[in-house]
């Protein structure tokens, strides 16, 4: 072969190659989370229809997670929401690396100090004592602040006589802090039978995930359980459990429809209904008025 045709042939190569380069340079750059992958049906969504439709797929109508401020605004009335116990922080009582730079990370991700908030909010014309879990910190774990703050809520409901309620989504205990974590288990569990002994009403709302310490402490302590459509609720992770006993698990496992079905729940209720069934729940059991 000559040199002028093994040139010709090495520019012809360069060439066909390069030309998908300058191609993918016409693509436009479109701004990060400007669409999601819907984690049900796959399909693209546009993230402003769907934070207007309440973070709920409006092809499959699968729940997406959602911040604690849209689901003040989707449950509370506007500017109703009073927060409690604000000047608590978590510290790193076992030294664990990189805690505290999780919890820096967690707070400027969520611009909250902590990943439960409590106060006091109407719900419609109905005031309650009202608590939500926060996944976006820290995967709503529950640490010594949290379990804390949840059973200074509890205290709260019973000296004013309000009605609870508790949203939880959660990862289960903060493994960060050890068995002072798991104490939260039995502190908040504790508070609640105070609570009960009260004869006051606590419902406890699922969301996706409830899962670990959080489901088997005040989670499942509630006078009436109500689960958001879709949401994961269960102790151990499915795979841990399949792999401990050997056997495959039924389908649908740990599904709110699923803990429906085994008594585990009370209702199953779809998100963009989820208000109007707490203010029926809340005027069925309101205090009688005395004449």
């Amino acid at each position: 072969m000559s040199e002028s045709l093994r040139s010709f042939k090495l520019k012809r190569f360069t060439l066909q190659i390069s030309k998908p380069k300058a191609e993918e340079q016409k693509k436009p750059n479109l701004p990060d989370g400007l669409f999601l992958e819907c984690e049900g049906c796959h399909k693209a969504l546009f993230h402003r229809n769907l934070s207007e439709n309440f973070m709920v797929c409006p092809e499959c109508n699968f729940h997406f997670r959602m911040t604690i401020t849209d689901r003040l605004a989707l449950i509370t009335e506007t500017d109703s929401f009073k927060e409690k116990f604000t000047t608590l922080f978590s510290v790193n009582p076992l030294n664990m690396p990189d805690y505290d730079k999780k919890l820096i990370t967690s707070q400027q991700v969520t611009h909250r100090n902590e990943a439960f908030i409590a106060g006091t909010a109407y719900i419609q014309n109905h005031k309650v004592a009202l608590g939500m879990l926060d996944s976006f910190f820290m995967m709503g774990s529950m640490g010594s602040v949290v379990g804390e703050k949840i059973t200074r809520l509890i205290e709260l409901s019973i000296k004013e006589t309000l009605p609870l309620v508790i949203f939880s989504a959660s990862g289960g205990a903060r493994m960060q802090e050890g068995i002072f974590s798991l104490m939260q288990m039995a502190k908040t569990s504790a508070a609640l039978k105070r609570h009960h002994a009260a004869k006051l009403l606590f419902i406890s709302v699922l969301t996706h995930p409830t899962t670990g310490g959080v489901t088997a402490s005040f989670a499942s302590l509630g006078d009436i359980h109500v689960a958001e459509q879709g949401a994961l609720i269960g102790f151990a992770g499915a795979r841990v459990i399949k792999q401990t006993i050997q056997q495959d698990l039924p389908e649908g496992f740990q599904t709110a429809q699923f803990q429906l079905q085994h008594g585990q729940v009370d209702l199953v209720v779809h998100r963009h209904k989820l208000k109007q069934t707490l203010v029926q729940l809340l005027t069925l059991h309101a205090p009688r008025k005395t004449v």
